[in-house]
């Protein structure tokens, strides 16, 4: 009964119809798509979903805490540009160094977020609007006009993005990919055992109560900002293998998408609720129709954003409207088994 119960649990709810639309949407476009059901799809739904998915395993940190992060398309590509150059002017620099640049450089601008936001008690949708213009000034500066290019980076960077993991059959599993994954199953690890994880639930689900506990709650909100914005300067590196040319306006307008994988994939933007796997999937579904449309017909970058503001206002309404509804049976639920429960303890 209780394996039962965990399997009908909100989130899990939410991550089983989203796997069942994209074998659908996947089923559908098959039969629109002269040789739909290849390798090659497969591999672009991947390469345009990696950076997605790991921007959002922060985001989804940010978010449980009931805070939002829309200063990360920036620092992808302040990191993307800032590593490119880097690498450029010393093509000796080994890869764990480039990342590790990356994800520091990211970490600071996200500890910046942090600090307004948790202990500067600045909302963090001000905060994080006003660093997204503040970070790509600072891009724009440091860029001063110049753009980096894939002649100026070193052949295995070039090559990165197309390097394989191991292939199935004909179907090659990307490396970058398979560190979005890994990325992915490990934060979600984190969330479901760590007490950081335990911690950020409870924050956003009830704030009060978590101060009342002692929780300390500043403390974790900042290192939310942190992880996100190492996450993002990881996506940033992943960025500049994934295209080699970085100008001022590299990652432009990804938040948007960030946000709308994790809305779709089910984390509430009231906090304390969602899964990575959830944000993972919510990515994948937007990455497949995506790609699925531009194959059709090449769509413009217009509907492309306007297909995202629909998925953003389809998931928020479908939270209101369906999912709340049964978060509040299963939480009856819970309650009366519990009864039951202590109830047979006393008849004991």
């Amino acid at each position: 009964m209780n394996a039962v119960r965990q399997f009908f649990r909100p989130e899990r709810i939410r991550e089983t119809s989203l796997l069942v639309l994209i074998i659908a949407i996947v089923l559908i476009f098959n039969t629109q798509i002269p040789n739909y059901l290849e390798a090659r799809t497969f591999n672009r739904i991947s390469s345009s979903v990696m950076i997605i998915m790991v921007m959002a395993v922060g985001e989804v940190l940010v978010i449980l805490t009931r805070n939002i992060d829309l200063s990360i398309g920036s620092i992808v590509g302040f990191t993307a540009f800032f590593v490119g150059r880097q690498i450029a002017g010393n093509n000796d620099l080994p890869p764990l160094v480039l990342i590790l640049m990356a994800m520091s450089v990211g970490a600071i601008m996200g500890m910046i977020n942090g600090l307004l936001t948790a202990y500067g008690k600045v909302p963090a949708i001000v905060v994080t609007l006003g660093t997204l213009a503040i970070y790509r000034a600072f891009l724009v500066e440091y860029g001063g006009g110049q753009t980096v290019t894939t002649s100026s980076l070193p052949q295995w960077l070039n090559d990165l993005a197309r390097v394989d993991l191991f292939t199935v059959g004909k179907l090659q599993i990307r490396l970058l990919f398979s560190i979005a994954v890994v990325a992915v199953i490990v934060f979600q690890i984190a969330l479901a055992y760590l007490p950081f994880g335990r911690r950020l639930y409870a924050i956003g689900s009830n704030p009060d109560a978590a101060r009342i506990a002692g929780m300390p709650i500043r403390r974790i909100t900042l290192l939310a900002y942190i992880l996100c914005g190492a996450m993002s300067g990881l996506a940033g590196f992943m960025y500049l293998a994934q295209y080699g040319n970085i100008t001022v306006v590299a990652a432009q307008g990804l938040e948007l998408q960030v946000v709308a994988a994790a809305v779709v994939g089910g984390i509430s933007i009231n906090g304390g609720t969602g899964t990575m796997i959830g944000a993972a999937l919510g990515a994948i579904l937007i990455g497949t129709i995506e790609q699925s449309l531009i194959r059709m017909a090449n769509i413009s970058e217009f509907w492309k954003d306007a297909l995202l503001g629909l998925f953003i206002l389809v998931a928020v309404v479908s939270d209101a409207l369906i999912l709340n509804r049964i978060k509040s049976i299963w939480s009856r639920s819970a309650r009366k088994q519990r009864l039951a429960e202590a109830a047979n303890r006393s008849a004991q």
